[in-house]
């Protein structure tokens, strides 16, 4: 089985075996380790936004707009702006937000808050955009806002949602923003992907396909600097979309080929995560991805103060 070691000096640390496999057409076509089990967390945002989209009859949005609703956004100054924008322009006060808050993931972000005494709140959680979109939906269909619930009419439509994008009902969970969360075999999951690659190819769903272009068009609002899918996403040789899930999960469209990808690092380590993805996009779609300026990072483990000390090395 393949893995990521990560290294403290000459000495293994930790070992971290993950799987990888590829969909296509909705078939399963190749594997690379075993189809495991796991949460799809936040690389379920796409099908997530997809339901809230045909609650709220399909508005006029941009593509940042698009791509904030399903987003694992940094914090950043320009993410927490547009997730304020749309809440004004749904009508939503951002204390109805049901994901919690917390510091942003960006540590530049965080800093500049802690610097000036800022408190964080929902709008900083990394889900907000999520949120906002579900909340919007409750609104326009005349839901209550408790929207949390896996029996709310909005979550059991997306989980109807899922069930036929992936080819079989969920077992459900708690995502660490407070909805329901997804468990299935990692083969469901590239499953769903396929589905937004055909989609983003203009040969599947028209809101799926809307919601991928968006998403592909905006990294950064998706993601933010220093975070995994925008440095993926700038390695694409060709039309691709990318979205990490929580725990080491790792999902990947790729329009012109058809295939959904999925990547699952066993021990929900994600300092393992990006040798993997990388491994993986060159074992099933060459030509597909190249490294980008920086991706080096990676590759090494390294100290508080920013010194080498170990390294991340992919074993096959």
């Amino acid at each position: 089985m393949p893995q990521v070691q990560l290294t403290r000096g000459e000495v293994v640390e930790s070992s971290h075996p993950f799987s990888a496999v590829v969909v296509h057409d909705g078939q399963l076509t190749q594997t690379w380790g075993d189809d495991v089990h796991a949460a799809w967390r936040s690389a379920a945002k796409p099908f997530q936004l997809w339901c809230a989209l045909e609650a709220l009859g399909d508005p006029a949005l941009s593509p940042a707009e698009l791509a904030i609703g399903a987003a694992s956004h940094a914090g950043q100054p320009g993410h927490v702006a547009q997730v304020r924008a749309l809440l004004q322009r749904f009508g939503v006060e951002e204390s109805r937000l049901s994901c919690g808050g917390h510091l942003p993931l960006n540590v530049s972000a965080a800093e500049a808050m802690l610097r000036a005494g800022e408190p964080f709140g929902p709008i900083h959680n990394n889900c907000s955009g999520k949120h906002t979109f579900m909340l919007a939906a409750c609104d326009a269909q005349g839901w209550t806002g408790d929207y949390r619930r896996a029996d709310h009419p909005l979550q059991r439509r997306v989980q109807e949602t899922l069930t036929a994008w992936c080819g079989e009902a969920p077992r459900l969970g708690v995502d660490g923003c407070s909805v329901p969360t997804f468990l299935m075999p990692i083969s469901a999951f590239g499953r769903a992907w396929s589905a937004l690659a055909r989609a983003m190819h203009d040969d599947g769903d028209p809101r799926l396909g809307r919601i991928g272009r968006a998403m592909a068009a905006n990294p950064w609002m998706f993601s933010g600097d220093d975070r995994i899918d925008l440095d993926m996403m700038r390695g694409a040789q060709e039309p691709m979309l990318v979205k990490i899930g929580a725990a080491a999960l790792y999902n990947v469209a790729l329009p012109n080929r058809g295939l959904g990808l999925t990547v699952k690092i066993h021990s929900g380590v994600e300092a393992a995560l990006p040798l993997a993805v990388e491994a993986a996009l060159a074992r099933f779609a060459p030509g597909a991805w190249a490294r980008p300026e920086g991706f080096e990072r990676y590759t090494v483990v390294r100290s508080v103060l920013g010194a080498p000390v170990g390294e991340a090395r992919l074993v096959l």
